[in-house]
């Protein structure tokens, strides 16, 4: 049963469509479908949503740990995140039941839904999703426990991530937006179905997902610099298979450098601007079914 269920736009103060959805529910209200369920809407980074930057002095999204939490870290988005975990919180033992954040990405993975966990819930509400918005991706993260992650989600007893692109830093896109409210529309009618048992589980089909496997990192020579460059083959092709000698990148000085992994894989966050510093050009990923 979910008693309480908080919203939250601007994570990372660049990423528009959930702040702007934020807003919009928050000026507007929240879709009247959805007065029985007990919504909370937050904006969270208001110093980055002001400079339109990611994060003032840290990522936020990476501050909730338990030890993070913890710590005597003195950043703004490690302050920040301790009043977050405060307010939803606290991690562990939370007030809240269930907490979506909204994210954009500028790499070409539509509409996405991560899950931190392949439990009977997730799959009952990826399928749900994938149900009615056949569009959707499905990533699964669930390569360490849900309390060891430091993303804000993790503060509610249950959280998940809205991911949604390819859409420039700072810019909102109508057709990103769109597929954006229709996710956490979605999502939020999987809340009104849960809680009113009205959940048929062999109406739901088995989905397609994609397990995250590892970060691949641009090539780089003795000084630390790129060599290297998104072979344009693979530029937003996100969720689409890489084969085994699929070429992957494109040298500055103009030879291919292909996958040579043992089997396909699934790339996503392919050449996502937020990563550039720190040199990862995409993750890997398996297809699997929930």
């Amino acid at each position: 049963m979910f008693n309480s269920i908080a919203l939250v736009g601007g994570t990372h103060g660049n990423e528009t469509s959930g702040i702007q959805l934020i807003k919009n529910w928050q000026k507007h209200g929240i879709p009247e479908q959805f007065q029985a369920l007990n919504i909370s809407l937050h904006i969270a980074n208001h110093a980055a949503l002001n400079a339109n930057v990611r994060f003032v002095e840290e990522d936020l999204n990476r501050q909730f740990t338990l030890n993070g939490l913890a710590s005597s870290n003195s950043s703004k988005e490690a302050l920040l995140a301790r009043t977050i975990n405060a307010q939803l919180g606290p991690k562990g033992a939370s007030n809240t039941d269930f907490v979506i954040d909204i994210h954009n990405t500028t790499s070409e993975m539509g509409a996405t839904l991560i899950i931190l966990e392949a439990d009977e819930f997730h799959v009952q509400l990826a399928r749900y999703v994938k149900k009615h918005m056949p569009e959707a991706n499905i990533l699964v993260e669930d390569e360490k426990p849900f309390l060891e992650h430091g993303y804000l989600c993790t503060t509610g007893k249950r959280g998940v991530m809205i991911e949604v692109g390819g859409q420039p830093q700072g810019v909102l896109r109508e057709d990103v937006y769109l597929l954006t409210q229709t996710m956490a529309e979605v999502i939020l009618a999987f809340c009104l179905a849960y809680n009113q048992n009205t959940i048929e589980a062999d109406s739901l089909p088995p989905c397609e997902a994609f397990r995250l496997g590892e970060n691949i990192s641009f090539p780089l020579d003795e000084n630390g610099q790129r060599t290297a460059m998104i072979h344009h083959a693979l530029q937003d092709a996100d969720f689409e298979p890489l084969v085994p000698g699929m070429p992957m990148f494109r040298t500055f000085d103009g030879r291919d450098i292909t996958w040579q992994g043992e089997h396909e894989t699934y790339p996503h966050f392919i050449n996502e601007a937020a990563y550039f510093k720190l040199d990862v050009a995409f993750a890997t990923a398996e297809k699997i079914t929930l």
